[in-house]
């Protein structure tokens, strides 16, 4: 009999796409993928570092599994970020974990997972990807029947203080253009109606050869890239994330020309003190960013644009604060990600004191969402009376009468779920401004 093994997936949609890779090469070598964690043989949990805590977060779910089991306890595996970061050191954590991969590791699961099966007590791999790995994963081992994450780069090179991914995800590392257009191409025979290029930072993406962009320009080989997307007929191409720094106006352009290229720029800032960003060593200044903005903002489409933003970093004073307020009053941004800084271990910024006090991060995180809010809310109001396009993706957690999907703008929005199929894509004109979400009536749908 085959073992069973259950994957758990926490945080970004990179660990999505690495899951999904998982589970197919998992059932290519003969192993039984199950929904539940309380009859697997084997548990495993793709985890993510970037939010605070992520090991105690870890553990915390390992215990609720054990607590919930009928038969004995499983053999638990960590992959992953927090696997990449802590290495072996997990095994002394908790005697409960027997397998450790990193993010590298992926294709190695089913030798790993053998290996702890046959009875070996602490099983780990930490290494490089083979030179020949291929990152697809076909539309049959997808998650979704309708939406994809299609990784374009993996890693990251910018070393910002604060930030662990280029320790855990590793220099930057970009698949071949011919493979992406080739998985894209696959996708859209599937009917899926929309993808995702996704990577740390896509505008770095930098395959080693042209081979799938000669018949295509671009002042880069992502604007060259994600025109090749737009020729092969999907539907909705959209692609995130974006870094300052490396962003050509050229992408805006693209975006002008295919409509298949979603009016949505996700393009985080962190904070609106050059000081800041000094510290945080974004390699940018204000001037620089809002140059981009203003690329944006004169597209001949209206483009979305959201943000990420920490409140709290090391050393921010009111007046740096002032200068975030500012910024957020002068972009008026479509949808804002706030956070308050925590300390990653092993990041240049965790040698730093945390001097801004827990309380003052709060106030920080407060007025700065409502300041948002303020634009948020008159930016949501201008789509009521208008007709957009939704994907449906899901039945409401609010309401099962409502369906919900993205707009191509990647609005959330909610309508009345009668004669529209998960999939469709909906003419839905908005009739109501909600604080996170638009709702509307449907108009038609296919």
């Amino acid at each position: 009999m085959s073992a069973s093994v259950y994957l758990e997936t926490f945080g970004c949609q990179m660990n999505v796409a690495d899951s999904e890779r998982a589970t197919l090469r998992l059932r290519q070598a003969g192993f039984d993928i199950t929904e539940s964690a309380l009859s697997a043989d084997v548990v495993i949990f793709n985890t993510c570092s970037v939010r605070e805590r992520a090991a105690h977060k870890l553990f915390t779910r390992m215990g609720e599994i054990r607590r919930s089991r009928l038969t004995g306890e499983p053999i638990f595996g960590v992959t992953g970020c927090v696997a990449q970061l802590e290495g072996e050191t997990l095994f002394d954590s908790s005697p409960s974990v027997r397998l450790i991969a990193g993010t590298r590791a992926t294709d190695r699961l089913p030798d790993l997972i053998s290996r702890a099966l046959d009875g070996e007590q602490r099983v780990a791999d930490l290494g490089e990807r083979a030179r020949d790995e291929r990152w697809d994963v076909p539309a049959t081992a997808r998650t979704s029947r309708y939406v994809a994450f299609v990784p374009i780069i993996e890693g990251c090179n910018k070393f910002c203080t604060y930030c662990i991914v280029p320790y855990s995800r590793g220099r930057e590392q970009s698949r071949a253009a011919s493979e992406i257009i080739e998985e894209i191409k696959e996708l859209s025979d599937h009917g899926y109606r929309e993808i995702h290029l996704i990577g740390q930072n896509v505008n770095s993406y930098r395959p080693a050869t042209q081979a799938g962009l000669e018949n295509f320009n671009g002042a880069t080989p992502f604007c060259r890239l994600l025109r090749a997307a737009a020729a092969t007929g999907m539907e909705r191409i959209k692609f995130t994330t974006s870094f300052p720094r490396d962003f050509h106006s050229d992408i805006v352009s693209a975006i002008d020309e295919h409509e298949n290229l979603c009016e949505w720029i996700h393009l985080p800032v962190q904070s609106g003190s050059d000081r800041v960003l000094r510290a945080m060593r974004r390699g940018h200044a204000i001037t620089d960013y809002l140059k981009r903005i203003d690329r944006i903002k004169n597209a001949r489409r209206r483009i979305s644009i959201t943000s990420d933003i920490i409140v709290g970093f090391p050393g921010e004073s009111e007046a740096d604060f002032r200068d975030t307020i500012r910024l957020i009053e002068q972009v008026g941004y479509d949808g804002l990600y706030i956070f308050k800084y925590s300390e990653r271990p092993g990041t240049p910024a965790a040698r730093l004191e945390d001097d801004v006090s827990k309380e003052e991060k709060g106030r920080r995180f407060m007025e700065l969402e409502e300041t948002h809010r303020k634009f948020q809310r008159r930016i949501y109001q201008e789509y009521v009376g208008r007709s957009i396009q939704v994907l449906a993706e899901q039945v409401s957690a609010k309401s099962e009468q409502d369906m919900t999907g993205h707009s191509t703008c990647h609005k959330v929005v909610n309508f009345p779920r009668a004669w529209v199929r998960t999939g469709d894509l909906a003419s839905v004109r908005i009739t109501r401004a909600k604080r996170n979400s638009l709702y509307g009536e449907v108009l038609s749908a296919a």
